[in-house]
């Protein structure tokens, strides 16, 4: 299940988390967002052995979005030990997000 985050979450379930996480930042009002949220959900049925998925609304929680220096999204940022591994902006189709996040594990 992809987790939901929130401003205090962030730190421990990302930037503190011991397996690669990969954050969707995304907002309600955004067309490529919706679409990109059941791919999102295959995604991480998928792979979920190798990376926790998780997603937080940029809406909510601009200060987060700001740090992490999100312009447009859909955005999905890859951590691993706390740090930016890898960043997907954009809708794409299943195949070539799932090339795009293996090659940053």
């Amino acid at each position: 299940m992809v987790h939901d985050l929130t401003g205090q979450s962030f730190e421990n379930e990302v930037l503190k988390a011991k397996k690669p996480v990969i954050v969707d930042f995304w907002a309600a009002w955004c067309g490529p967002c919706k679409m990109l949220a059941p791919i999102f959900e295959e995604l991480e049925g998928e792979m979920k052995a190798k990376l926790t998925f998780a997603k937080i609304d940029i809406d909510a929680h601009p200060d987060i979005a700001s740090d992490m220096g999100i312009a447009s999204i859909p955005c999905l940022i890859i951590f691993s030990h706390g740090k930016e591994v890898g960043r997907v902006i954009g809708l794409m189709p299943k195949a070539a997000l799932k090339k795009q996040i293996e090659a940053h594990l």
